[in-house]
């Protein structure tokens, strides 16, 4: 099943909400705002993480950056 996950990010922890392909909500978390973390998280998904939109911002460049390397394929997008 293909997951599309959306981050809202701040200094401490990222808010993040994934959905199946047919736009159900499949899981909510709460992550510390740090690349391991966040990768820890999606890789234990129930599923393949087919986008991440993540919120434009102060730490989106390195996030986006990190979390890039790792595999993933992330949209920046404006608030």
């Amino acid at each position: 099943m293909k997951l599309f996950v959306g981050m809202d990010v701040s200094l401490e922890k990222s808010a993040l909400c994934v959905l199946s392909e047919h736009g159900e909500v499949v899981k909510e978390a709460e992550v510390a705002c740090e690349p391991e973390a966040i990768g820890a998280f999606l890789c234990a998904l129930a599923g393949e993480v087919a986008l991440i939109g993540l919120e434009a911002g102060p730490l989106s460049q390195w996030l986006h950056r990190a979390l890039t390397e790792a595999g993933f394929d992330l949209v920046l997008m404006e608030t």
